[in-house]
């Protein structure tokens, strides 16, 4: 028997993606929303769409337990969940695959996520979402940045299907301001889960709370559970940002060189030891950090990796570093680079000044 897909979300006041959403999934079996307490139209238009579809209203809202409810609108003959959100899309096709590669014994799947989209339409973040899960195997857990958790005691394997596409183009008008106080509450239901404790110390830094944020991360380096090097080295860059901003550039310097520590196969520590030396006019030892950064060919498919290092912006920075190191050769070479993904005005005024420099110290 063929196994049948359930795509469930929870919405509120989504209206201006319910249309894209909706054409993105409706290769399902099933679509299930709850509403979560929808005003400008959203609801009604899931109901003319035939969604399964419920509302409910909260007093005191958390992603976990919304998740939960949507999950008991799923029809109990779909073997397949799969959790997307209103403002996500899938490329066509996504269900084929899902079911071809799906069998009796597969738990979770995980699938290519495109969370931003840089301006000129190029992908930003991009990592493995895991939200396709079996029927009645999981529960959604923590407050905010909720996760999958399984119900049975059984050990399990995820397969990979990067061949599924699912892109993400928020509305950044939406308030995001109840992730903090729901961060601050899962971390004291659960003080020991280093993920959110690490999501903590980045949201305070966000909110300009810098000595919190110091504090946060290093509890969240201190949990014994903290063994993902990505994130580890990712706590401590954010340790160095507050540092910085704090105008102390000693700890600054030191937790930026502790990161590059904690891993050396990401370009992150390289591009902000590399901007961090720019900002000093070291730009001997800046151009090193974005050299060195520029063997790293690889970019690892997590939501660590920061889609700058991938961009024109380290080429420009190296490229006025020679400058200023009078090695035109090498500025013109590299912001040459820059201008293959960036044809912005200032980078090509930048390269006639180049040029201009090498022809006149060559005359």
């Amino acid at each position: 028997m063929e196994n049948k897909i359930c795509v469930y979300a929870i919405a509120k006041n989504e209206i201006k993606f319910v249309d894209r959403w909706f054409d993105s999934v409706k290769e399902a079996d099933y679509v299930c929303v709850l509403d979560t307490g929808s005003t400008d139209g959203t609801y009604e238009r899931l109901k003319d769409l035939n969604v399964i579809t419920q509302q409910k209203k909260y007093d005191l809202f958390r992603f976990d337990v919304a998740r939960n409810d949507s999950m008991k609108l799923i029809p109990k003959d779909a073997t397949i969940c799969v959790c997307v959100d209103i403002d996500e899309f899938f490329v066509k096709g996504w269900s084929k695959i899902l079911k071809e590669n799906w069998k009796d014994n597969t738990l979770r799947a995980r699938y290519r996520y495109t969370w931003n989209f840089n301006p000129d339409g190029s992908e930003g973040v991009v990592f493995m979402a895991d939200k396709i899960h079996k029927n009645n195997f999981f529960k959604w857990t923590h407050p905010v940045h909720e996760i999958l958790t399984c119900c049975k005691n059984i050990q399990y394997e995820i397969i990979d299907l990067p061949q599924i596409q699912l892109n993400h183009k928020a509305d950044t008008t939406k308030s995001r301001a109840n992730y903090l106080p729901l961060l601050e509450l899962s971390v004291k239901e659960n003080p020991l889960d280093d993920r959110n404790v690490h999501y903590l110390g980045r949201e305070y830094m966000f909110h300009g709370m810098y000595e919190k944020a110091i504090v946060t991360l290093k509890t969240h380096l201190s949990l014994k559970s903290a063994v993902w090097k990505d994130e580890r080295s990712a706590s401590l860059r954010y340790i160095a940002r507050c540092y910085g901003y704090l105008n102390d550039k000693i700890n600054q310097e030191k937790y930026l060189k502790l990161s590059l520590l904690e891993t050396n196969h990401i370009r992150e520590p390289y591009y902000e030891l590399g901007i961090f030396y720019y900002e000093k006019n070291d730009y001997l030892t800046s151009a090193l950090f974005f050299n060195e950064m520029f063997k790293i060919k690889e970019r690892y498919l997590s939501y660590i990796s920061d889609p700058i290092c991938w961009g024109s912006v380290p080429y420009d920075y190296l490229s006025m570093c020679y400058y200023y190191l009078q090695d035109y050769d090498k500025a013109i070479q590299t912001i040459n680079y820059a201008i293959l993904t960036n044809d912005d005005e200032r980078l090509i005024k930048n390269r006639e000044i180049f040029i201009n420099l090498k022809n006149s110290l060559n005359c």
